[in-house]
């Protein structure tokens, strides 16, 4: 069994991530497994990484976020850094139960509910937000407009899985199962996958709840961009042999563009697949990757920065989040240099940039009502 990296000399892989990979590729039916350059240490297996295996499925190689990923809306917005204090006083309780009707929503979406859809439409905590950008750069124009994509207008990039549904699908496998795989084919794997893909589309209308919370809240309208899961397992083929793909922090490159944000104090990238696909199993990063662990993140950094200073960054933009330990997980400093992991996949030939945005106000949780 193969397993390989892409990266270059000027990326910083972490060894345990690449031990994680290595031990990870040796797991029973492995046909390959592939290391993005956003690849970061886990709990057991590496985040950042494709998995494509024959005749089984490894349910903890998806890991408990099922379906997570991102969304890009074009909104109505126009205006940028003058409307700034505006909008920070109207984003105020997003992160609370939903008041409309969950059930309802979803059976418009085409989903069965759930126990869990009290969380329905709300972001959750690690590093899932909502950011609203603006377009920093162009790189291929000719593409923005047959997309449709008004460079003036304001962005919004959403952030968020399953919750605790994606969590429930997990534990109830590993119950049985622990971290053991399911023969293709058995009633074991295709009930998992049913429950699969159920997270998977509960996450899609999860992501699509918050874009039209942060819209109402906002007083406007938005068309949807683009909707990539990076964390779900999916039909593909190597050389011709049918097997399972598995990403865990990782984006599929054949279903149109993918963002790639970095943390909220650097700009995100809209890339769209090029050349040959096959070594990277058709898959890109999707983000930075963390550089320090989230327990070490506020002692490397509290005598540098405070709370205050952490809500605004280097260049220019805001962040809501009333959660100081959050605030110190996410800072910018916690993860890797985007720009270095996007060149990396530039220079494999694997994606060519289409689009880089830059945040303007990055959600994490507010704490209290905010005065209108």
């Amino acid at each position: 069994m193969e397993f390989r990296i892409i990266s270059s000399k000027k990326n910083w892989i972490e060894s345990l991530a690449v031990e994680q990979l290595e031990k990870t590729a040796k797991l029973p039916g492995m046909l390959a497994a592939v290391g993005m350059p956003d690849l970061h240490p886990g709990k057991d297996t590496p985040i950042g990484a494709v998995f494509a295996t024959q005749n089984m499925l490894y349910p903890h190689l998806v890991g408990r976020d099922i379906g997570c990923g991102m969304s890009l809306w074009q909104t109505e917005l126009k205006g940028g850094k003058s409307k700034i204090d505006s909008w920070m006083k109207s984003l105020n309780g997003l992160e609370g139960a939903w008041e409309g009707n969950p059930g309802q929503f979803l059976q418009e979406q085409g989903v069965e509910p759930t126990a869990y859809d009290g969380s329905l439409g709300t972001i959750g905590s690690g590093n899932h937000f909502a950011e609203l950008q603006h377009l920093h750069k162009v790189c291929d124009q000719d593409y923005l407009d047959i997309a449709g994509v008004d460079s003036e207008a304001i962005f919004l990039l959403v952030h968020s899985g399953s919750r605790g549904l994606g969590h429930h699908v997990l534990q109830n496998h590993q119950m049985e199962n622990g971290n053991g795989g399911l023969d293709q084919g058995t009633t074991s794997a295709n009930t998992y996958l049913a429950a699969h893909d159920h997270a998977v589309a509960w996450a899609r209308a999860n992501r699509k709840l918050i874009a039209l919370r942060f819209l109402v809240a906002l007083g406007t309208k938005a068309k949807q961009i683009l909707d990539v899961c990076h964390n779900c397992v999916q039909s593909g083929e190597v050389d011709g042999v049918f097997c399972w793909l598995h990403r865990k922090g990782a984006a599929p490159s054949d279903q149109g563009p993918v963002v790639i944000p970095g943390s909220r104090g650097t700009f995100s990238y809209l890339v769209l697949a090029s050349g040959d696909q096959s070594a990277n199993l058709a898959t890109v990063a999707h983000g930075a990757g963390r550089k320090w662990k989230r327990s070490d993140c506020r002692s490397r950094l509290d005598k540098r920065f405070s709370k205050e200073s952490l809500l605004r960054t280097e260049i220019g933009s805001r962040v809501i989040c009333d959660d100081k330990q959050l605030l110190y997980e996410e800072a910018p400093q916690a993860y890797k240099d985007v720009d270095v992991v996007v060149a990396d996949m530039v220079d494999a030939g694997l994606v060519k940039v289409i689009a880089i945005f830059a945040p303007l106000i990055t959600y994490k949780k507010r704490s209290m009502a905010v005065p209108r």
